[in-house]
């Protein structure tokens, strides 16, 4: 099943479409956005599952073989040593699905980008006043 034919209202709604063992690791995958951003919004965007704090934090999506996690082209080049070893582009990573996804990691790179969305509300913000 392409992950980015789905059309979903939600996040549950989205996960809910594949089978038990990758709802577990979208679940589990969730879980580790949410405690790394407990401030984040979710909603879908560009039909995926998405987390908002001041302007788009991260997405991801499943596929057929890999999750597909979006934090934009500063998150990777931030851990673009760490991500190496997957496959990926300017603002994409690819983890297999059938290998254990680096959670730790993932929660780095999205503490990174809450960091890096809340300076860059704040600089707005100093432009408005």
């Amino acid at each position: 099943m392409e992950g980015n034919k789905i059309t979903s209202e939600s996040i549950d709604e989205y996960i809910a479409k594949f089978a038990p063992e990758v709802q577990e690791i979208l679940q589990t995958l969730r879980k580790v956005i949410k405690e790394s951003a407990p401030d984040a919004e979710e909603k879908i965007s560009w039909q995926m599952p998405t987390f908002v704090l001041h302007g788009n934090l991260v997405h991801f999506a499943a596929y057929k073989n890999h999750i597909g996690f979006y934090p934009a082209p500063s998150g990777i080049d931030a851990f673009k040593y760490e991500l190496s070893e997957y496959k990926g582009a300017k603002g994409s990573v690819q983890f297999p699905i059938e290998k254990t996804l680096p959670y730790e990691l993932i929660s780095e790179i999205v503490k990174f980008r809450v960091a890096e969305n809340i300076k860059q509300a704040k600089g707005k913000l100093k432009k408005h006043k």
